[in-house]
């Protein structure tokens, strides 16, 4: 068990909001067994007295009902509602959140925030009409972790987190060029040559 897994759920520093579609990650059935065997192993009881593990029964109904009943094996898209995934899990809507966040703590799956943008009309403080865009929040976009999938990557760490947010991309800076010498036969050259002259730059 990790450190932030032996910290109680609601202790735990709160969940930086992300938002986008995600990165979907397409998964055969061999991968989606993995997984689920993953989450019965977790789920299993690790302390006397107590009746689960790093993860309930009922989190693994749910990451059930995502992975063979919502998740889309060739695009790999998953976004149901928290009523659809309640339903199909047999629970409270109130456990279905709950239960992601368990699963998210031990490494099964991350999602983001989807969103669509809704053009509506509507008129200002002096009375023209024009139209604004309002954000409203849709459903969330699951991503499963496959167990598999950090060992079968060489010189790769078994953490499914990198540092930055789902929907960065890294991005290398272009290269400054080189300068050249000024021309002082050249007008634009020598204005250069004055101004630098005059802010004390050159000689």
């Amino acid at each position: 068990m990790s450190a932030l897994q032996a910290v109680p759920i609601h202790l735990r520093r709160r969940r930086e909001k992300v938002f986008g579609n995600g990165r979907p990650r397409a998964l055969d059935r061999n991968a989606k067994v993995r997984i689920m065997h993953q989450a019965r192993a977790l789920s299993r009881r690790t302390a006397k007295g107590k009746h689960y593990g790093v993860i309930t029964a009922k989190a693994v109904d749910v990451l059930e009902a995502l992975l063979w009943g919502f998740h889309n094996a060739s695009s790999g898209l998953c976004f149901p509602s928290y009523e659809r995934i309640a339903e199909r899990a047999r629970c409270a809507r109130s456990m279905v959140g709950e239960a992601i966040k368990m699963l998210e703590a031990a490494g099964l799956l991350t999602w983001v925030n989807r969103i669509v943008r809704v053009r509506e009309r509507c008129e200002d403080l002096f009375g023209h009409w024009g139209s604004r865009v309002r954000v409203i929040r849709t459903s969330n976009a699951y991503q499963f972790i496959d167990p598999k999938g950090a060992e079968s990557r060489p010189n790769s760490s078994k953490s499914e987190f990198p540092p930055g947010t789902e929907i960065q991309d890294s991005f290398s800076l272009p290269s400054t060029p080189k300068s050249r010498p000024l021309d002082p036969t050249t007008p634009l050259d020598a204005a250069l040559i004055r101004f630098g002259r005059a802010l004390g730059a050159l000689s």
